[in-house]
């Protein structure tokens, strides 16, 4: 799969991937985004599977500034805007988006 997604991205079908694999592949997946040029960062999960974005240098320095490694840290925002990056469809981000605020607003009230 790996090697279908820099496919992809050298192609242009996508600005930025996420692939979410086990540690023990990183410097091999890391040593072909080298050669291929492709910006990437890795964020740990655990200890065994690793989460390698990699794509657009822009797209990457979002990621990167953005600076959580732990998805579920993201905010509302910064979940919609790795949503789109990686692709996803529009509206379903913006639905998505709007049941996460409603959920948050909920449990403040509630």
């Amino acid at each position: 799969m790996f090697l279908h997604h820099v496919y992809e991205y050298l192609k242009g079908v996508r600005q930025l991937i996420l692939h979410t694999t086990l540690t023990e592949h990183l410097c091999e997946m890391e040593a072909r985004l080298r050669k291929e040029e492709i910006a990437y960062v890795a964020y740990p999960l655990g200890c065994s599977r690793v989460n390698l974005f990699f794509g657009n240098p822009l797209c990457v320095e979002v990621v990167r500034r953005i600076a959580k490694p732990n998805l579920t840290e993201w905010t509302e925002e910064e979940d919609f805007i790795l949503g789109i990056l990686l692709g996803y469809d529009k509206l379903q981000q913006c639905r998505r988006f709007l049941d996460f605020r409603e959920r948050s607003r909920e449990r403040l009230v509630g």
